[in-house]
């Protein structure tokens, strides 16, 4: 019997959790940092800053975990696919043991502070595996072989796994992990909330009035004078360096199953496309197996729904499932050379600090800035400093890349503005959105199960790309930048600042 997919998307993690209410920021604030963004990284950062004896306000523009990090797969681990022969070849070898020695330190250190508090979140150690089920994909696997012997990274080939259906090769890297995020940053939360750290939720930041005292100017008015700005969030709250230029966005999906077939442990991620993600979580007594993938840049998917319904024929026909529990997206953005950018927002700006382009990689790169940011405001060493630098610029790839990223803007830009809308406001189903027809003019529409219409305009309020609906999710997203907006407009995820222009209050 084939098992239906919920009607709505939850997270399991956030279903799992409750976070403390914080309230709004009503008033100007002066302390030594502000964090904007309330994930993995704004969280540990002001957990290690504020052991450090500085002030701290963490403000989050949602609810503190709202965003990528509420939505992960969870994995802690230095395998980030098929990756470091590509990075020898464009960073060098000592870059390529760097990023893999940030990574593997950031997974000691969960693991430190998950022993120091004593966190039941359900961490364990795993091994991880890329594998494949192409002839053609080995010859790759064994070029990553040979990186990880350059890299003296511990790894092997195997033709087996201890998955249920047969593999052509796999590339292990062992002792790796995997733990339930929201258990483990609710015991951070609950530390700064101790140590009196000031935290905010639904206050949105909007920009840094520049000086030796740089001021986070507020939507709402107010201020927060401080003399260092860390940008958690995964876009940057203050693209002073044309971030937005130097990034793309994509959205990938998790289909959470209680499946007919036993899963053993171990994390596994395929070498081909679609991507194909397999790792478990302990639930109700039983084994929760996440399945993920089907990832494709923001607003440029077919029917959302449609990767959704990819990973649960997937689960069906590799594991069989009795039942799916959840399904869930995240979003998160990838740079020029695939490489996070963590650092200095400009190489003239020291008082702002930004982290962003995890490329789905968050539970170790978050934890590898806070540590990066923890070093560099108190003017200690960090070997990974140069590494991350977003001032970097490699010319292979990163010029392709960026020619590449541009053009389809451009070309998305131009798209969305000749589209004739395929559907009339008159055909909405309930429960049903599309670009339509409105005045005259392209139009978002969407139509609530109760027969409640929101009308939007379809132009980003960023830099004027027409939005798409995500049937999936029931938001409006740009394929430009990746901003996303709510039915009624309202922004859901960055870079944009301002709402869709509602037009059924007109």
């Amino acid at each position: 019997m084939k098992q239906e997919l919920p009607k709505m998307p939850i997270s399991f993690w956030k279903e799992q959790v409750t976070f403390p209410t914080f309230p709004s920021l009503d008033k100007d604030l002066q302390v030594d940092v502000a964090i904007i963004g309330g994930g993995i990284t704004g969280v540990t950062s002001a957990y290690l800053l504020i052991q450090e004896g500085l002030t701290v306000a963490l403000v989050e523009a949602d609810r503190l975990m709202s965003g990528t990090t509420g939505n992960t797969t969870a994995k802690l681990t230095a395998q980030h696919g098929l990756f470091y022969d590509e990075l020898i070849q464009h960073f060098g070898e000592e870059k390529a043991k760097l990023y893999y020695q940030a990574n593997t330190e950031a997974i000691k250190f969960v693991q430190k502070i998950i022993n120091k508090h004593q966190i039941n979140c359900d961490l364990a150690i795993e091994d991880a595996y890329v594998f494949t089920q192409s002839e053609e994909e080995i010859t790759n696997l064994e070029k990553e072989l040979k990186a990880y012997e350059k890299l003296n990274i511990p790894g092997r080939m195997v033709d087996t796994s201890p998955l249920p259906f047969s593999i052509n090769a796999a590339l292990v890297m062992n002792d790796q992990a995997q733990f339930h995020p929201l258990k483990y940053l609710h015991v951070l939360v609950e530390e700064l909330k101790e140590k009196g750290c000031q935290i905010y939720e639904n206050s949105t930041a909007l920009k840094v009035e520049l000086g030796d005292k740089p001021k986070v100017l507020m939507q709402n008015g107010h201020t927060i004078q401080c003399t260092y700005v860390l940008s958690c969030s995964h876009f940057p709250f203050h693209d002073e360096g044309f971030y937005f230029a130097r990034m793309n966005p994509e959205r990938s999906y998790v289909v959470a199953a209680l499946t007919e077939k036993e899963f053993t442990g171990g994390m596994y991620i395929n070498a081909e496309n679609p991507t194909r993600s397999i790792r478990y979580t302990p639930y109700e007594g039983k084994k929760l197996i996440l399945f993920s993938g089907d990832h494709h840049k923001t607003g440029q998917g077919v029917s959302t729904m449609k990767h959704f319904e990819n990973l649960k024929t997937y689960a069906e026909n590799t594991f069989g499932v009795k039942e799916i529990v959840y399904r869930w997206s995240a979003q998160d953005y990838t740079t020029l050379d695939k490489v996070p950018y963590i650092g200095y927002v400009t190489n003239t700006n020291r008082n702002i600090l930004v982290a962003t382009g995890f490329r789905k990689w968050g539970m170790t790169h978050g934890t590898v800035a806070a540590q990066m940011f923890r070093d560099i405001i108190l003017g200690k060493e960090n070997p990974f400093i140069d590494l991350y630098t977003p001032s970097r610029f490699k010319s292979d790839p990163s010029v392709k890349h960026f020619l590449q990223e541009n053009a389809n803007v451009a070309k998305q830009l131009v798209q969305g503005k000749i589209e004739n809308p395929p559907k009339k406001i008159e055909d909405l189903q309930n429960d049903e959105g599309a670009v339509v027809k409105y005045r005259g003019k392209r139009a978002g529409a969407y139509k609530d199960e109760r027969g409640q219409l929101y009308i939007v305009d379809t132009t980003c309020t960023h830099m004027g790309c027409e939005v798409e609906w995500n049937s999936g999710e029931r938001t409006w997203d740009c394929p430009c930048h990746g901003s996303r907006f709510a039915i009624n407009g309202d922004v859901v995820e960055g870079p944009a600042e301002k709402p869709l222009k509602l037009l059924t209050d007109e």
